[in-house]
């Protein structure tokens, strides 16, 4: 889709907190979201990191989590096996359905289960992007789950690596660390994004200089997508931090959108579920590219050579 094609368009961040370790109603739950974000004027919708069905806080959070061979701790992984996101599953057809109903495009990160073929068996922490046809048109699994996530992910390929083609431009994104991987921001910056979804757990600080920076080297709009996780998600089986309140907040938010130049766009904010919205006017990115293009007149592949293994 060429550049001067592209309209301005209307964009949504779900900073909410899923109905955790419960594929089903996690599912209701985006789907009633999408409607909303569908009646606030949105065409592309972004939700967090491992949205469906919650990002396993617990690894960190809870004093018995790093118990080797734990029965609890067996128990909680399988309730993430039991309800994690399947590409052939009915939860991925309803959620299809409902962005070719509501015509939006739609990137959600899921704890992905695999049944058949390589990774038989295995979790990934993947973002799923579906047209405003319905189709899932990209899967990106994270290359390289971060320090105690490696417990429960397996390690991503290059597969997914790429933005996509849809009516609110070339989309695409990353997760949490992998902004700190080079080569992998390369790779799409490579791919032609216009906006690029980047999830986190907990927007914070250092998370807003990756974001900002990602828009300003890619020169494209950046969907920064911070989680909402109260403690009292925690799951039954494993004992919770001495003196933490229920109501206290494991992932805190901090969601942002930011312009190909570094601006600030919405946000962040935390604390609270909200949807964050904003209209991108796409001809900021043609302004940008005068300066600075990583994968054009910056590029000097007379130099450089890169290449992605999709496989």
């Amino acid at each position: 889709m060429k550049r001067n094609q592209l309209k301005p368009v209307r964009v949504a961040v779900i900073q909410s907190a899923p109905v955790y370790l419960d594929l089903a109603a996690s599912v209701a739950k985006a789907q009633r979201l999408m409607r909303e974000a569908a009646r606030k004027g949105a065409k592309l919708v972004a939700f967090g990191e491992t949205w469906l069905p919650g990002y396993p806080a617990w690894l960190d959070s809870c004093p018995d989590a790093a118990l080797w061979n734990y029965k609890p701790v067996k128990q909680v992984f399988a309730r993430l096996r039991q309800n994690s996101f399947r590409l052939e599953s009915n939860e991925a057809q309803a959620l299809g359905r409902t962005a070719r109903e509501l015509g939006l495009t739609v990137v959600m990160g899921v704890n992905e289960r695999v049944d058949s073929g390589p990774g038989n068996g295995t979790l990934y922490n993947s973002l799923v992007t579906w047209g405003p046809d319905g189709r899932v048109r990209n899967v990106h699994r994270k290359l390289m789950p971060t320090y105690t996530e490696r417990m429960v992910w397996g390690t991503g390929d290059g597969g997914g690596l790429e933005a996509v083609d849809t009516p609110a431009g070339r989309v695409g994104g990353l997760i949490c660390w992998e902004h700190w991987m080079p080569l992998a921001r390369q790779a799409m910056h490579n791919s032609g994004e216009h906006i690029h979804v980047a999830v986190w757990p907990t927007a914070h600080d250092l998370h807003h200089l990756a974001s900002r920076h990602y828009a300003f080297e890619g020169r494209c709009y950046v969907l920064c997508v911070g989680l909402m996780m109260p403690a009292r998600d925690l799951p039954r089986e494993l004992a919770r931090p001495r003196g933490m309140k229920p109501t206290s907040l494991l992932c805190r938010g901090g969601s942002a959108i930011f312009a190909p130049d570094g601006r600030t766009v919405a946000g962040p904010v935390f604390d609270r579920e909200i949807i964050l919205t904003a209209d991108l006017d796409f001809s900021v990115i043609d302004e940008e590219k005068m300066t600075l293009d990583v994968s054009g007149h910056y590029a000097r592949p007379d130099v450089f050579q890169f290449a992605v293994r999709s496989r």
